[in-house]
């Protein structure tokens, strides 16, 4: 959902779900060890989605050095790779840049279809690139689409707002790619999305879930509004890998 970064600080009482769904603590490992795993691509320990695809990339163990190694053999010597929920990178990578995520979990969302909305795919996604690039809710790359069931809005025949499906740990659906073109923001439109693709999703018998930078406190909110609870912080990280064995 595409909001004006709010970076005031979460308020103390914001309610934190217990960490009981361990698979969520490493969502995208369990992505591509599950449900993900005909687009993982894999060096020992560690993983990631095809560069066309998605840029996230996971380790079995973010305290094992192993698995580090393993990931800078997949990527690649002095290649620059997202990292999510480690404190800090190994030494001789390089930390690029760091930030502060969120994780909510859908516990009274009311989950309802939207008759207006329509199932994007492949021959959408230059339109559907052209709104990220607009509204910028995070990455979205030519493969994306494949992830799952992406919804979008149309007014007058151009795309105007879209929600869909990225990572599917065991028994979740994570909802992403929520965004609304600026001139048509404040009529609901992300937010019956949001409805809708969870409806398809709570259908197959998963639980919603997404993700949300922590300085945006505003969309957090709104969020939590409709139904979804706070469940975990965590860090991200934009590094490069060690630039030894690199011609």
């Amino acid at each position: 959902m595409t909001l004006a970064a709010d970076t005031r600080p979460l308020p103390p009482s914001t309610p934190v779900a217990s960490p009981s769904e361990h698979v969520l603590d490493n969502p995208v490992w369990a992505a591509l060890t599950g449900p993900h795993r005909r687009f993982a691509e894999t060096t020992g320990r560690a993983a990631r989605y095809p560069t066309d695809v998605s840029p996230f990339t996971a380790l079995a163990d973010p305290a094992d050095p192993t698995a580090w190694d393993d990931l800078a053999a997949l990527v690649g010597p002095g290649a620059v790779t997202p990292v999510s929920g480690v404190p800090a990178p190994p030494d001789g990578w390089e930390i690029l840049e760091a930030g502060q995520g969120v994780q909510l979990v859908d516990t009274a969302l009311r989950a309802e279809p939207a008759p207006e909305a329509i199932r994007l795919g492949t021959d959408d996604v230059p339109e559907i690139l052209e709104l990220i690039a607009l509204t910028k809710p995070g990455p979205f790359l030519p493969r994306t689409v494949e992830l799952g069931a992406y919804l979008g809005i149309r007014h007058r025949g151009r795309l105007i707002a879209m929600a869909g499906e990225r990572l599917r740990p065991p028994g979740w659906t994570e909802i992403s790619a929520v965004c609304t073109d600026p001139a048509h923001q404040g009529r609901g439109l992300a937010t019956r999305l949001v409805r809708a693709v969870a409806a398809g999703i709570r259908e197959r018998g998963d639980t919603p879930f997404l993700h949300a930078s922590a300085a945006n406190t505003g969309a957090i909110r709104l969020y939590e509004s409709i139904g979804f609870t706070l469940r975990r912080r965590s860090t991200f990280h934009l590094v490069r890998t060690p630039a030894h064995g690199a011609e």
